[in-house]
């Protein structure tokens, strides 16, 4: 039974996941190598999924790799944040405003993340992929981006010649071998970041449209899945709260950004939950005189923060450069105007990474119980 790795996006708050990870590594005997023969991530989770699959060694060792990178990472390490590269992209947005065919031929993004690009290409293995999925510790490797052309989710994988392209309403996989380009295309946040081309096509992250962020594990053959999210919505109650001002624009983006990158996850979650239910219900001899033959029940994990990122993000806001807190807020990114939420996907700083980091282990440790019966042979 193949057991999957799925890895949502969420841009700085993939640190929980990394937080998780080493929890997880910290559980599992020192000698496993990669527990997990199918490994999905999208956006920032695509990031870490590469992490743990572009590079050989035992799975303790690689988890710590991935924690020393976040550990030390700062904004300057994934886009540019001096004051001279902030107001350029801004210039070339507001003019491709005025003039239809300013952005023609190059892609347009408040924010230039060249440094990304230079970081990943020094740490991910790609050539290492390859070499996983013919000795047999890889499966497959998958990551999900949105064609702007098409408005599908496409998910790019990389893995045995047994797992077969699909298609599916507004969206497909597609088996490649995976670059730099798809990933720095997953993680291209509209408008914030620039599209990505790939085989005369443009892509972006691939959160937007995944309406169904668990169906490429299943696709690709997996019946356990470990799903590491980054949404606090199961352990906080939602509450009304009286404003005397209209939302801000960041408070809007702050929205827009969890329903592309947490609120699908969690739906998708819901639906597997209510299709095992009924999978439980039928007798197996039942489904097989029937010929319903896809219908058996999927193992799930899904670990989540047990604590509020958005109120961990408002403590540690002010770490962000003096040029993007100017920016932000103008926009409302800020405890005033509603929009830490925002703020909380481009917080890349040490102080609010290693928070996310502690709170992940924390989480993972006290599910060890769950974890172990996960990870037990059945």
């Amino acid at each position: 039974m193949s057991r999957a790795l799925i890895l949502t996006g969420g841009g700085a708050r993939a640190a929980y996941q990394v937080g998780v990870l080493k929890g997880i590594s910290a559980i599992l005997p020192r000698s496993v190598y990669n527990p997990f023969p199918i490994i999905c991530g999208t956006s920032a989770g695509a990031i870490n999924a590469l992490s743990i699959a572009g590079r050989a060694g035992p799975f303790r060792l690689r988890t710590k790799k991935l924690e020393a990178i976040w550990h030390d990472l700062h904004a300057s390490d994934v886009y540019r944040t001096d004051f001279w590269g902030v107001t350029t992209n801004v210039f070339h947005v507001l003019a491709s405003f005025l003039h239809s065919g300013y952005g023609i031929g190059r892609p347009i993004s408040l924010l230039d993340n060249a440094p990304l690009r230079y970081l990943l290409e020094s740490h991910v293995r790609f050539d290492y992929l390859d070499s996983a999925v013919a000795n047999g510790e890889l499966e497959a490797i998958a990551i999900s981006a949105m064609s702007y052309g098409s408005g599908q989710s496409v998910t790019f994988f990389q893995g045995h010649d047994s797992i077969k392209p699909w298609t599916r309403a507004r969206r497909r996989g597609e088996k490649t071998t995976i670059t730099i380009d798809h990933l720095m295309a997953s993680t291209a946040i509209p408008s914030l970041f620039p599209a990505v081309s790939i085989d005369n096509s443009y892509y972006g992250d691939g959160a937007v449209r995944q309406l169904k962020p668990i169906s490429p594990a299943l696709h690709m053959g997996a019946r356990q899945l470990l799903i590491i999210g980054v949404s606090d919505n199961a352990t906080s109650k939602p509450t009304q709260n009286s404003a005397d001002h209209a939302p801000s624009i960041a408070q809007i983006v702050g929205h827009m950004f969890n329903s592309a990158f947490i609120d699908s996850v969690e739906s998708d979650l819901e639906t597997l939950r209510s299709i095992n239910r009924l999978a439980n219900a039928v007798p197996e001899s039942l489904r097989v005189n029937n010929g319903i033959t896809d219908l058996n029940p999927i193992e799930v994990l899904s670990i989540s923060p047990s604590q509020s990122i958005d109120q961990i993000a408002k403590d540690h806001i002010d770490e962000l450069p003096r040029s993007l807190k100017l920016f932000l807020r103008l926009t409302g990114a800020n405890a005033q105007g509603g929009g830490t939420s925002a703020a909380s996907y481009l917080l890349f700083e040490p102080g609010f990474c290693r928070k996310l980091m502690d709170l992940g282990f924390q989480d993972a440790v006290a599910q060890q119980a769950d974890i172990e019966q996960f990870f037990s042979d059945k």
